[in-house]
């Protein structure tokens, strides 16, 4: 396996991530952050994967990106995978192996118990188990000497459908880069760029508010449902003025769901108050053009950056009353909640949103900021996952500054209806 990294003789702690590939997406983004923290703290962090558009920022970082095809879910490949893995953690004198997406789990798993380093998984998502084989394959997840959840709507089924006891399961939450995220931090030129690209007029008095639905363009993020409520709003609220901005990238290579939505749009009559922002590279910049941000996903979120993201930077954040949401979002405290797939009830929440005073939508996203510096930042999930490696390694990280528990690793009061 060709890499240009070379152990030093006086080592400090190896940790080795292991997933699909680099290229996008909240899994992505987690292990980049975490390899971040490793070097930070005087570890070395190692990358496994098949490559990506994020393998140069990693190593900007200082990590090392070791290329490995672990996409496969072919059983021969995942064994051979394993034995590649094992190779690895002896050549590069791993300390700990980190999986987070399940095929790769498989190899890593095998690889960890043949060369006896200690293992952790992370529970990024709800899998599903609809076919009768699933539930085994998810199980890999839950066989971790420590097992992360994202959220506690993760923790509580992890622990309840994989018996994963209280002393291996750990709930670290996802945060927000709040430095990035931050409405003082973004200049006005990275706005009015975004706003002529999107053919938005001018922010100002007196203009369409601008509503805002981040996240990829696939079925089960609302995207859908979010263009029949447009059309309730419109019908019911003709005096409110209102463009929507749908920004995210195609979630298949086919694009047919997003031809979808736009006979959706055609039918309702919605194309002239609508617009396809597709991927946005300074997405502090865009959130800081909305109004108001909708999240209305139509599964359960196993947690839901976009939330956090959009509180962030204070807006608004209207979400579906189901999955971590129920944990990220304080109705009427720090944004507000409507049932899931349903249509009339997100209609009416926009039209009481967006007739709010300017001053009341403020106070709701500074009180939204606020609580994402307390529960949910990059730092504390990066703080919370260095604690985790170091109860298995039996070492701190040699430049690690001890400090108080992060904010966000308490346990949550159940506040949120």
């Amino acid at each position: 396996m060709p890499s240009s990294f070379t152990a030093p003789a006086r080592q400090a702690p190896v940790v080795l991530q292991v997933l699909p590939s680099l290229q996008a997406g909240g899994v992505e983004r987690g292990t980049v952050e975490i390899a971040r923290a490793i070097v930070e703290a005087g570890g070395i962090a190692l990358v496994a994967s098949a490559g990506g558009r994020l393998v140069p920022q990693l190593e900007r970082l200082g990590a090392v990106h070791l290329p490995l095809g672990l996409m496969t879910k072919d059983p021969l490949s995942i064994w051979l995978n394993g034995r590649r893995l094992a190779r690895l953690i002896r050549r590069h004198r791993v300390d700990l192996v980190h999986a987070r997406s399940r095929a790769p789990a498989w190899s890593a798993r095998w690889a960890a118990r043949r060369t006896g380093t200690p293992f952790v998984t992370t529970w990024h998502g709800v899998y599903s188990e609809t076919l009768p084989f699933k539930r085994a394959y998810n199980a890999v997840m839950a066989t971790g000497d420590r097992v992360i959840a994202i959220s506690r709507f993760v923790a509580e089924r992890v622990a309840s459908r994989y018996g994963v006891g209280s002393d291996r399961l750990r709930t670290i939450p996802r945060g927000a880069d709040t430095d990035l995220f931050d409405p003082a931090a973004v200049r006005g030129d990275r706005i009015h760029v975004l706003a002529r690209q999107w053919q938005l007029p001018d922010h100002a008095p007196g203009n369409p508010a601008v509503i805002m639905l981040p996240g990829r363009i696939t079925a089960w993020k609302g995207h859908a449902l979010l263009l029949d409520a447009l059309a309730l709003l419109r019908d019911e609220a003709p005096s409110l003025d209102w463009v929507c901005v749908l920004v995210g990238p195609s979630g298949d290579g086919r694009r047919s769901f997003g031809r979808v939505l736009v006979e959706q749009a055609d039918r309702l009559g919605l194309r002239n108050r609508l617009r396809f922002a597709g991927q946005c590279a300074d997405m502090p910049a865009a959130l800081a053009l909305a109004d108001l941000v909708v999240v209305p996903s139509l599964e359960p979120e196993p947690f839901g950056r976009a939330v956090v993201e959009a509180q962030a930077m204070q807006r608004p954040v209207l979400a579906a009353s189901h999955g971590a949401a129920l944990e990220t979002v304080q109705p009427g405290v720090t944004g507000f909640a409507f049932p899931p797939g349903n249509a009339a009830a997100l209609a009416a929440l926009l039209r009481h949103v967006l007739s709010l005073p300017f001053a009341e939508r403020a106070r709701i996203g500074a009180q939204a900021r606020a609580r994402v510096l307390s529960h949910y930042t990059v730092r504390a999930m990066q703080q919370a996952t260095l604690d985790v490696y170091e109860e298995l390694l039996r070492q701190p990280f040699p430049h690690r500054i001890a400090t108080a528990p992060a904010p966000g690793t308490e346990p949550l009061p159940h506040d949120v209806a």
